[in-house]
């Protein structure tokens, strides 16, 4: 089975940065989508972001686009969520997850996703 586990979450000012990790143990990258959520006060947990094997790059809804940008590192197992410019509505519970290789996005389908993680706190103060 596979496990995620999420970090690097924190509190940070509007305009800052931070970096999320999400280490996955017996997975292997090139054979499935991994994507990010968020879930903000209030609000339904919704996509963020997602990288797909098949596709070889990684997709960003509209609201973090050019703010947000996800990597790995195939060897460490690691997918990095690097969160820039953020804005007081980015806050909320961050998690990972797993789902099958897609040639189109997964990130509005959350039935559709296998696996998740613990998630990590993300909070940012105006």
């Amino acid at each position: 089975e596979v496990q995620l586990v999420e970090s690097g979450g924190g509190l940070v000012q509007a305009g800052g940065s931070l970096r999320l990790s999400c280490a996955a143990s017996r997975f292997n990258f090139d054979c499935y989508t991994i994507g990010w959520f968020r879930r903000s006060p209030g609000k339904a947990r919704e996509g963020v972001s997602e990288m797909s094997g098949t596709a070889g790059s990684a997709y960003y809804v509209d609201s973090v686009k050019g703010r947000f940008a996800m990597s790995s590192d195939n060897a460490k197992k690691t997918v990095f969520l690097q969160l820039n410019s953020l804005k007081p509505e980015d806050t909320g519970v961050y998690y990972c997850a797993v789902g099958p290789a897609s040639s189109e996005t997964l990130l509005p389908h959350i039935e559709r996703w296998w696996y998740w993680g613990q998630g990590t706190q993300v909070t940012v103060s105006s």
